[in-house]
């Protein structure tokens, strides 16, 4: 979370715009993500950002003529205005008039996001719209309960590139403001996977400002566009935003700007959304001189504490130190992207899968190879591995065509890989060997003791996004949420001294987002070292993907395969993994564990039986209520929502 200062600054820069236009018959603004009707006119609200006029030319902006339309944007309390009095502008929030200046369209994030689109027009389920999923279409209902969402059908729709020029637009709105009242702004000098990100927008605004002008929401960078560029064009973040939050400020850690949030887009096949941010940079280029990248200064000469430096003077070693200090530094979690790699099989499906060493092993899941055996099965709501599957076959190996994308190096490098392991027991785990192993490798660094419940979580992986995307794979921070625990062999004992009762991490949960393509990543700590492997996250009987509710596999449970990457030697390392693990198995399939075997029942002699005969006819009933209870609960347990117990819930694998 950003310390106070932050937040507060940022509040004060942000705005949330209003919009009013004629609309006799109710029906322009329908299809829209939520709006206001009322006596032949319609309201609609988005969010914004204050300006100081260091970062934009007065004289470029000129006017633009809207007809009937009325534009008001509402400030912060205590923001001065030149017509107002001191008591106003420190009072209540209220509306001020404003004027639209320019309609700025940014073509590198335009194209950036047409580029995306068209490389998942290989498949039309698989297609993008733009807007919230949060109701139907065709929902009349405007209130809060009834949002609609603004749909673009990508997939089916000709014209890509009108939108991506109409998601990507940006009004620059004009106000009256004393120069000195607005805010200072800092420009981001980098936007990196993993950063932090706190967005200050106002969702579902116009219908109550009171509980929804200017909220926070707190995220970080997932991934960038085009990855391979220093110039930036799009950004994807891993954070909250409600239909209304859009055109508001992103900042970074140190309350410096980084850009403009959009509406996000959302993959049709699992309902995944990805929230957009255009950065800065951008926005600045395609603002033909009206905005400017940095702050300008009115004087050419830069101060320091020490004075003032001209072009003749020396930098004191001082002011180097502190210059470089800005300079970011790499994260933790860098080293670790690198060491996640991108699967296809037989070009049609895509995976991630982690480095284990330098001879190129790679860690992955079962179900990418075998997903046969992990298909929803007719009595049991979820999806899980069964103890004894499988067994892995010459000919099925031969026949599959598998590479691997290695990440670690510009440009990436594509692979062949041979199946080197399918795990026969309950946990969904295979191994891969790369055919060539090229030089310089970026092996992830284990941590195999139990993650504090709390602690920090970073998954990365190459969800939503497969190979013709061209992205590095995405980092989604969250917590680590639960640590479910079994009893494991034996051999599992050796690896955590001191646990003598033989319960052990079986499964992870966490609130990083997970979605479809990031089963195979790496769970990683604040440290970068990884803590888990991604297999599965949970999905509505309709499909909807919960990303925020997701499995991994604990490094702990997979020491054989840690023990075995060290030199590739003995497979029988494996074979613990192989074993059928009743504990663990119920763990994976998301049931309760199974309870011992009650003892059998005495003996009872001749004559008890007969005094127990007048007793059975008041107990019977209440032994049959336990014995219906006991069958109720020897069934599987599903995820609770509301107050009832959906059995449309299920473990998706990825």
């Amino acid at each position: 979370m950003g310390s106070p200062e932050t937040i507060n600054s940022a509040r004060n820069l942000a705005v949330m715009v209003r919009v009013q236009g004629p609309d006799p018959k109710g029906l322009k603004m329908r299809s829209h993500a939520f709006h206001h009707y009322h006596s032949g006119r319609t309201t609609l609200s988005a969010s914004g950002m204050l300006l100081p006029r260091s970062l934009y030319d007065s004289d470029t902006a000129k006017d633009i003529s809207v007809p009937a339309v009325q534009i008001d944007i509402m400030f912060e309390k205590g923001m001065w205005l030149e017509n107002d009095s001191e008591d106003l502008g420190k009072g209540a929030s209220r509306w001020h008039a404003a004027k639209c200046l320019k309609l700025i369209d940014v073509p590198a994030s335009a194209r950036a996001l047409q580029s995306l689109v068209e490389a998942s027009f290989g498949s039309v389920e698989h297609g993008w719209e733009v807007g919230w999923s949060l109701a139907s279409l065709y929902n009349g209902s405007q209130s809060l309960k009834g949002v609609t969402q603004t749909q673009v059908h990508l997939a089916e729709s000709g014209n890509v590139s009108d939108m991506g020029r109409s998601t990507t637009r940006i009004a620059i709105l004009g106000v009256s403001l004393f120069p000195k009242d607005v805010p200072k702004i800092n420009i981001s000098p980098s936007n990196r996977q993993g950063d932090f990100m706190l967005a200050v927008g106002s969702p579902f605004g116009i219908l109550s400002p009171m509980h929804f002008f200017n909220s926070i929401s707190v995220g970080s960078i997932a991934n960038c566009y085009p990855s391979c560029s220093s110039s930036k064009s799009l950004l994807m973040a891993d954070i909250r935003c409600l239909p209304g939050s859009e055109g508001g400020p992103v900042f970074d850690e140190q309350g410096q700007l980084i850009g403009i949030m959009m509406r996000p887009v959302r993959q049709k096949s699992s309902g995944a959304e990805v929230q957009l941010v255009i950065p800065w940079e951008a926005v600045v280029t395609a603002s033909s001189g009206l905005l400017q990248k940095e702050p300008q200064i009115s004087e050419k000469v830069t101060y320091y504490d020490g004075g003032k430096l001209d072009a003749n003077s020396r930098v004191p070693d001082g002011l180097v130190q502190r210059l470089n200090s800005c300079c970011p530094s790499p994260l933790p979690v860098d080293k670790a992207v690198a060491s996640v790699c991108l699967i296809t099989v037989d070009d049609g499906v895509w995976a991630s899968g982690v480095l284990l060493n330098n001879q190129g092993l790679i860690l992955t899941n079962a179900h990418l190879l075998e997903p046969w055996r992990f298909r929803k099965r007719n009595a049991d709501p979820f999806i899980g591995g069964e103890p004894g599957g499988h067994k892995w076959s010459s000919s099925y190996t031969s026949s599959r065509n598998i590479r691997v994308r290695l990440d670690h190096r510009d440009p990436w490098i594509w692979c062949d890989a041979k199946v080197v392991y399918v795990c026969k027991g309950p946990l969904d785990v295979a191994l891969l060997q790369l055919k060539s192993v090229p030089d310089q490798l970026c092996p992830i660094i284990m941590d195999f003791s139990r993650p504090p419940v709390g602690s920090k979580a970073y998954v990365v992986g190459h969800g939503l996004f497969g190979p013709r995307c061209g992205f590095f794979p995405s980092v989604c921070s969250g917590v680590v949420a639960k640590v479910v625990e079994a009893n494991l062999p034996f051999s599992y004992r050796l690896s955590e001294p001191g646990n003598t009762e033989g319960h052990f991490p079986v499964m992870l949960e966490t609130t990083a987002a997970v979605h479809p393509g990031g089963s195979g990543g790496a769970v990683v700590n604040s440290n970068g070292h990884m803590i888990g492997l991604v297999t599965s996250n949970a999905r509505h009987g309709g499909g909807t993907v919960i990303p925020h509710l997701n499995f991994s596999i604990p490094c702990l449970a997979l020491m054989p395969i840690f023990k075995f990457s060290k030199d590739m030697q003995d497979i029988s390392l494996l074979d613990t993994l192989d074993q059928p693990n009743e504990h663990l198995s119920s763990v994976w399939a998301l049931m309760p564990p199974l309870s011992p075997k009650p003892p059998p029942l005495p003996v009872l002699p001749h004559s008890l039986l007969e005094d127990n005969k007048n007793k059975e006819a008041k107990g019977s009933r209440f032994a049959k209520f336990i014995a219906e209870r006991q069958d109720v609960l020897k069934k599987p347990t599903q995820f609770a929502n509301s107050a009832t117990l959906p059995n449309d819930t299920v473990r998706s694998k990825l």
